[in-house]
């Protein structure tokens, strides 16, 4: 099949590892070839160009500023992508006829994109389903749901529902929130497409474990945590915080949190302010160098706003069970992320209201054997969020 992938993911070869182009070297792995438009933000001050692979045509599109910036200049981006792709498919894809489109949000604003591929190639249409807009953006009070933002981006989420003959959703909670507020949608066409990687091996040795927590000034006796990803709102730093200053300068855990976002400052400020003793606070990494950081480490967090009410999975769990390392998820109460480590063994949950809860978590997490629930999460990922299963989801549907 000739496969069209819409993102807004930046990439430039499909051997970069995501959680999208794992998925899309599955697809060429079982003869697709695949067609992929990957854009390139306006401060990247890149033009628009090809890159070619095997089986692989990435278009590298160059397009307005929807990422770490602010709300304005993120709506009207967001706005401007539809039909900046549709024009692109026009000119550079004139003479490929697809046979499957698929498409990932955010954003919520590719329907006009996706129609015009269905009718003009026949072709189906597969949403992977990452992302609830705008309904993420009332949760943490970024507007209403009487404002005209709200409107425009619920009639555009709407739109892509209706263009699409599957969705994909990360877990149960998401097919049930999908089916249960849009109840014009085919419940039948809605199902669980989880994150998925290609496994790699990504653990260390003691020895090399010893190095890397050397060469960061890390404690070799102590529980280290750590957070990896978007500093932003959805994780809700004031209370990030308060978590780490009810563990201030206990020697038993530590606390390694490297990210980049629009709340990086407020950490910092309290990094600063207060010299913790066992925080290392780290403003983004190169990935070799984070997954080396992340495989010398002991259990990893994710952080989500307890406002949430959709049930958000963030896919940074799976970085964390291929390092074999046991998760504690702080989240809101409708996201079943949680309920997933505890039932697969490998983690704890706790609502991210309740700095005491966290704390809770933490002291069970330093006594508890984490080499044996990190093999958990390595049987758990093998068996659940590989990019076989998700490619063969995907497969049973669309053929």
């Amino acid at each position: 099949m000739n496969v069209l992938f819409l993102t807004l993911l930046s990439f430039d070869s499909l051997q970069e590892r995501n959680i999208y182009t794992d998925l899309l070297r599955e697809l060429v792995k079982n003869g697709h070839r695949v067609y992929t438009i990957s854009p390139t933000e306006k401060r990247q001050n890149q033009e628009t160009h090809i890159i070619k692979e095997e089986n692989v045509t990435i278009l590298r599109l160059q397009i307005g500023n929807t990422q770490k910036t602010n709300i304005i200049e993120k709506g009207i981006s967001t706005m401007m992508v539809e039909p900046t792709f549709k024009k692109a498919i026009r000119k550079y894809f004139s003479n490929v006829k697809f046979d499957l489109v698929l498409y990932s949000t955010p954003p919520i604003t590719f329907a006009k994109v996706i129609d015009y591929v269905k009718r003009r190639d026949n072709a189906k249409s597969y949403l992977l389903l990452k992302d609830i807009f705008p309904q993420n953006a009332v949760d943490l009070g970024m507007f209403s749901k009487n404002s005209i933002f709200y409107k425009y981006f619920r009639y555009k989420e709407k739109q892509l529902y209706k263009q699409s003959d599957y969705i994909g959703c990360m877990s149960q909670a998401n097919v049930d929130y999908i089916i249960k507020h849009n109840p014009e949608i085919n419940p039948e066409i809605v199902h669980v497409s989880p994150n998925s990687v290609e496994p790699a091996r990504v653990s260390k040795t003691p020895e090399e474990k010893v190095a890397v927590r050397q060469k960061f000034n890390i404690p070799q006796d102590s529980t280290v945590f750590i957070y990896g990803g978007n500093l932003g709102k959805p994780q809700d730093i004031p209370f990030v915080v308060e978590c780490l200053k009810a563990n201030a300068d206990k020697e038993d855990r530590y606390f390694v949190i490297s990210g980049t976002g629009t709340e990086y400052p407020k950490l910092k400020a309290y990094v600063d302010c207060h010299s913790p003793s066992n925080v290392l606070l780290i403003n983004g990494l190169p990935k070799t160098e984070y997954d080396e950081l992340v495989s010398a480490c002991d259990v990893g967090l994710i952080f989500l706003d307890h406002r949430f009410t959709i049930p958000n999975f963030p896919s940074r769990l799976l970085a964390y069970m291929q390092s074999g390392m046991p998760v504690i998820a702080c989240t809101d109460v409708n996201t079943d992320i949680g309920d997933v480590v505890e039932k697969g063994g490998f983690g704890w949950k706790c609502i991210s209201d309740n700095v005491e809860n966290f704390t809770y978590a933490i002291d069970k997490a330093c006594m508890e054997d984490l080499s044996q629930m990190g093999d958990k999460a390595k049987v758990y990922l093998t068996e659940n969020y590989t990019t076989g299963h998700s490619y063969k989801i995907i497969m049973e549907r669309v053929k």
